[in-house]
């Protein structure tokens, strides 16, 4: 055997062990986690990341903007209410951890349902609450809920917040993410004076609202 014959089978031996020790195996394939996503709109998209991020299984939340006629909305834009968007939280989550319909009462208790003007100081179509599903078992979880809540005789007004499909999700501007985390007490003050931790213990603690 010649010696270029020898380092050419060195060499494609080096090879094959390195294609191999790329390649993962089946359990690390099997291993790896499966995320989903949810959407929600529940007024300011500060105040909707807080509940969520707390929740175990819950992998990240974004604010963000869905449901409107333009691309690429500015914050400026939505919130002058001219892109038909809506402020809304992209929660992405592990299914083996927390499932779509937990994450569906910690969206209504978050949330006031029978504001159908915007959510509590915050008002115009921009703020409106509604859920945005992806596909059809968040849709049926998402319409079981509401009449599930709409049965339980807490309300005398009906519930408004609107079930609808997922349209494109654009992030919004950097200086939004993590808001409460960044400016804590600008977001504190914001959440009282927008007064709704008192709405929504009163929708949530009273007995009826």
């Amino acid at each position: 055997m010649s010696k270029r014959t020898r380092l050419r089978r060195v060499f494609n031996a080096l090879l094959t062990a390195g294609a191999i020790l790329a390649v993962p195996t089946g359990s690390a394939v099997a291993e790896a986690p499966s995320t989903e996503s949810a959407v929600f709109a529940g007024g300011c998209f500060w105040c909707m990341e807080p509940p969520f991020d707390k929740l175990d299984g819950v992998v990240s939340t974004t604010s963000g903007y869905i449901g409107g006629h333009v691309e690429e909305p500015s914050y400026k834009q939505v919130v002058g209410g001219r892109t038909g968007h809506a402020e809304a939280v992209q929660v992405v989550y592990d299914p083996a951890r927390i499932s779509y319909r937990e994450l569906l009462d910690v969206f209504w208790r978050n949330i006031d349902p029978l504001d159908a003007r915007g959510q509590f100081c915050d008002k115009g179509d921009q703020y409106r609450s509604a859920v945005f599903y992806e596909g059809d078992d968040q849709k049926r979880a998402a319409e079981e809920s509401k009449v599930a809540l709409e049965a339980s005789g807490r309300f005398r007004e009906p519930i408004v917040t609107d079930i609808v499909p997922a349209t494109t999700f654009y992030p919004a501007e950097d200086y939004h993410q993590d808001y409460y985390l960044k400016n804590p007490l600008r977001y504190k003050a914001y959440r009282f004076g927008c007064g709704r931790d008192r709405r929504l213990k009163k929708l949530w603690e009273d007995s009826t609202s």
